[in-house]
């Protein structure tokens, strides 16, 4: 398969997140009864009235509206970020402690009021992207009251990072798990790779000496602790003092975080720092593609001592892929990056697109069929990662273009 040209893929980019994404969160997604957007919903647009609503899909889609705004700003996404943005602050945030509840019932009632840092996290990335989109101050001073708790309550001051969960007043919780399927302990790199992510937005609106110094920190705990530099991929939890606990590792971070690190250090502005980066980042990259892609161009879930072990295709790895392997292309002018990055977005294309219902399916199996049993709509299925990986093709190929032209 030849390379796409950077032409290619952001006109691919722009037809999939404004004719295909985005109508579905405009439409069949939005909760009229409740408010906000449907706390569950099948593949047949049915709903599921006795599921809860999580801040994190919920802050999600106030970051994907806001994000979307400043690229093609109409009135309709101004109104979809605006009800995220009203639907959060009045159902989520909590005005005795600060900060925003876990989950809450459909009709508003808190089910869990622990301050998960992981939620906090994406409550300051929405805040903080819509501030970026309209101006709005009320936003920004909730981002930097977020972060202030969080810096409180939830850093290290010992061993660098953030503990994973408090309680609703912030006192350490006892249960460290983000969610039924994680282990219970106390540091996570998925904890701390979202916080570097909300922590970089924040710093590029609000340019923080100490948001600056717990960035830098963050970037550093990647370099130093979190990457297995051998085996080229991101460890998963650690105790308290960082050392490692778990085994296993998820294509679909590695390559996310490869991204995620360069954009971090490049806000910084610090030359050395991002070349320190720019090379982990790019062995995460290379074992991403060399281990993790498949010749039909997905993604596979996730892998233990070079073998994998779950050979599904989620939809935010094949999203991240993208966006990975076109960075690894920026970095380095190689044309294997490239078509891996286009690659992945064909096999998005064919296979992970729900050209019936609208979105795409969160997983579809190596067979190439879509898992039927997994929702479209969850606290956990979003627009962000599909939406970002748009927006982010998009740019990236004008650079692309702009360089080559």
């Amino acid at each position: 398969m030849d390379s796409p040209t950077p032409a290619e893929l952001e006109r691919k980019a722009r037809a999939q997140l404004f004719g295909h994404i985005l109508p579905f969160w405009t439409g069949p997604a939005i909760d009229p009864e409740q408010g906000g957007w449907m706390a569950w919903m099948d593949n047949n647009l049915h709903i599921d009235r006795t599921q809860s609503k999580g801040l994190v899909v919920n802050s999600r889609i106030l970051w994907t509206f806001s994000a979307v705004h400043q690229v093609e700003p109409s009135e309709l996404y101004r109104q979809m970020a605006v009800r995220a943005f009203d639907f959060l602050t009045q159902k989520f945030q909590d005005e005795r402690h600060g900060g925003a509840f876990w989950r809450i019932e459909g009709d508003g009632r808190v089910l869990d009021d622990s301050k998960k840092i992981y939620g906090q996290a994406f409550y300051i990335y929405a805040l903080a992207e819509y501030h970026a989109a309209f101006g709005d101050g009320a936003s920004l001073d909730r981002a930097r009251q977020v972060f202030a708790l969080v810096e409180r309550h939830a850093h290290d001051t010992q061993s660098g990072g953030y503990i994973e969960v408090c309680r609703r007043d912030w006192s350490p919780a006892e249960d460290s798990r983000l969610s039924d399927k994680d282990m219970d302990e106390k540091k996570s790199m998925n904890n701390h790779l979202h916080l570097l992510e909300a922590f970089t937005r924040l710093y590029q609106v609000w340019p923080d000496s100490l948001l600056a110094e717990r960035l830098r920190e963050l970037i550093r705990l990647f370099l130093d602790r979190i990457i297995d530099s051998r085996a080229g991929h991101l460890q998963h939890f650690f105790d308290v003092l960082w050392n490692p606990r778990s085994e296993n590792y998820t294509f679909g971070h590695d390559i996310e975080g490869s991204w995620l690190l360069c954009e971090a250090a490049d806000v910084l502005g610090d030359g050395a720092l991002l070349g320190d980066v720019r090379g982990a980042a790019l062995r995460l990259a290379e074992t991403t593609l060399a281990e993790g892609l498949q010749p039909d161009g997905g993604l596979c879930y996730e892998a233990e001592a070079g073998k994998i072990t779950d050979a599904g295709r989620d939809w935010w790895p094949q999203a991240e892929a993208v966006v990975g392997f076109l960075n690894a292309f920026q970095l380095t002018g190689e044309t294997r990056f490239l078509d891996a990055a286009g690659r992945a977005w064909d096999y998005i294309e064919r296979h992970m697109v729900d050209h019936v219902n609208g979105d795409w399916f969160w997983r579809v199996q190596p067979d190439g069929q879509p898992d039927l049993k997994q929702p479209k709509v969850s606290e956990w299925k979003g627009p962000y990662h599909s939406s970002r990986a748009c927006l982010q093709t998009m740019h990236r190929s004008r650079e692309l273009a702009a360089k080559f032209k």
